[in-house]
């Protein structure tokens, strides 16, 4: 079919960058060529019973000790093997720790226990201050206090006002440290980067791989464990990529859907990072496949579809009547059918799994999705530009988290309980907050692109306009509410952890660190030539020498 000016726009947008046929076929070779498999199996199996031992044993050793263990654990990225010996261990540490004065420990112990949901006041951090407000001077010096001092403070909420001023004391002379060749330096200048709050534990681990082995070197076990680990959980998502790219290629969307971004290994990205853990078959392949259709459903709103078309496809999302379905234009429903077979996998797993109210809440969440993507159209097609305020009660919805987490949630299996899914309905403070932090990242990144290109007016536009203020200043005003929703999302994660499961918690923290990774520099979904190809390459090809 011919496509309209507004596909001609979207060339950039659509040209695969990882072709799936391409890295399909290579993920067939590595699903067949894994005798290494079974090798590496065994011998993580001994490794994960010494490194058990190491942290029981553990427990007779001094806090500073055992809270070394502990972060290198989390941080090579095991810890998913161990995770009631590490409950257990920071039970004993919240409740019995002995402050021996020294700020790496102090800043350690603060950051992994408000990680594990426990609230530690920030107040343990006063006494580095000296009598007139002020860290102490002599901290200068002390780069791993610093640097320990830095990752907590990105655990804060909102008023507190001492993590504040720790952040902004600690990346001083952080920046200051690398500049003067710290033997730290490479660390620092990581963490300068990537906090490990904001950063993905898969995406985390390899890159600390080459940081524990430098510190660390005595403490094999657990460096060749995770390395062990990195390769075989590798192996599991080239699996599941080759079902991926089989389902994707087989939709034919290429070629029905012309106009539409051709992205499935880079939606897939989601899925590796919200979910890497081996047990989460399932909800990868489900949140795989609802970022891959879902941006197809953007681009159908964004690009290719006329207004009398999206009303009539919002019309028959929301009235879920498919009998209507055949007033819909050849392209519409060729998608539609692919959205309903998606739907209906979910569907019969979850009831198999004695799950069969998932579905429900799945049918829920497009609807709200298909109702905020047909007034921003509106807006569009009447150069409507709303209020910062207005805009967002509807981008929280069209940044697709909402939906994307719903449905996540379906392929959690049964931690993602009735109770949860009404709690998640309920629009949490905590949904809002991961879901403003998508919409705003997105933004801030890829307004001027999506400008160019004929788009509803961005949060970035609407605030200039709202405001008039200049583009700089919009971006500072927004990076502020950016840093406030961080803080929100901090602190509705220690409110929650009483009442849902640690699964779902993670969930939602690890979708929101996904999009920071993504749009850390720029808008690394629609031009993934840049850094997110070469994250891609790590987690799916490059195996780590163990």
């Amino acid at each position: 079919m011919s496509l309209p000016a507004a596909t001609q726009r979207a060339q950039v947008r659509r040209t695969a960058q990882f072709h799936p046929t391409v890295w399909g076929d290579y993920f067939i070779k590595r699903v067949s060529d894994n005798q290494m498999a079974s090798v590496w199996t065994e011998q993580a199996k001994i490794l994960k019973e010494e490194v058990r031992r190491m942290l029981t044993s553990a427990t007779d050793h001094k806090a500073s000790e055992k809270l070394k263990l502990l972060d290198a654990i989390q941080r090579l990225g095991i810890s998913y093997h161990f995770e009631g010996e590490i409950e257990e261990a920071l039970k004993k540490i919240y409740q019995d720790f002995e402050d021996d004065g020294n700020l790496c420990t102090v800043a350690l112990r603060f950051r992994l226990l408000r990680q594990q949901g426990y609230h530690v006041s920030s107040d343990v951090f006063s006494k580095f201050k000296d009598g007139e407000g002020n860290f102490k001077e002599d901290l200068i010096n002390d780069v791993h206090g610093l640097l320990s001092l830095y990752e907590a403070s990105y655990l804060s909420v909102q008023g507190e006002d001492i993590l504040d001023e720790a952040l902004e004391f600690t990346k001083t002379h952080l920046i200051m440290a690398t500049q003067f060749g710290s033997p730290l330096a490479d660390q620092v200048s990581h963490a300068l980067r990537w906090p490990i709050r904001r950063g993905l534990p898969r995406k985390e681990s390899r890159d600390y791989f080459s940081i524990y082995q430098q510190d660390e070197a005595d403490i094999k076990p657990l460096l060749k464990l995770a390395k062990l680990d990195y390769n075989i959980v590798q192996m599991l998502h080239q699996k599941d990529m080759n079902m991926i790219t089989k389902w994707w290629i087989d939709l034919d969307f290429t070629t029905k859907l012309p106009f539409a971004r051709d992205r499935v290994i880079e939606c897939s990205f989601w899925a590796l990072g919200t979910f890497s853990e081996p047990q989460y078959v399932f909800a990868r392949e489900v949140l795989s496949k609802a970022v891959a259709m879902l941006s197809v459903m953007d681009d159908i709103y964004d690009v290719n579809g006329t207004i009398e078309e999206l009303e009539l496809f919002t019309k028959v999302v929301e009235s879920w009547d498919i009998s209507m379905k055949d007033q819909l234009p050849d392209y519409m429903k060729a998608y539609l059918d692919a959205f309903l077979d998606f739907y209906a996998e979910i569907e019969a797993v979850t009831t198999k799994e004695g799950r069969p109210f998932c579905i429900h809440y799945a049918k829920e969440a497009v609807k709200k999705q298909v109702r905020a993507y047909i007034t921003e159209a509106r807006w569009f097609n009447s150069d409507y530009v709303p209020t910062l305020e207005e805009y967002i009660s509807v981008a929280v919805i069209s940044s697709t988290y909402p939906i994307l987490i719903t449905l996540s949630f379906c392929g959690m299996g049964e931690v993602a309980s009735k109770e949860v899914f009404d709690w998640l309905f309920t629009e949490p403070k905590l949904l809002y907050a991961a879901s403003g932090l998508a919409r705003l990242i997105d933004d801030i990144r890829s307004h001027e692109f999506e400008q160019e290109r004929g788009h509803v007016a961005s949060a970035v536009e609407c605030y200039m306009k709202q405001h008039g203020v200049s583009q700089q200043e919009a971006y500072d005003e927004l990076y502020k509410i950016v840093i406030n929703l961080w803080k929100d999302l901090n602190e509705e994660l220690l409110k929650e952890t009483a009442d849902i499961p640690k699964p779902i918690l993670m969930c939602i923290l690890n979708i929101v660190r996904v999009m920071d990774v993504v749009y850390k520099d720029e808008d690394s979904y629609t031009n993934s030539k840049t850094s997110l190809k070469d994250i891609l390459a790590t987690f799916l090809v490059n195996p780590v020498a163990v």
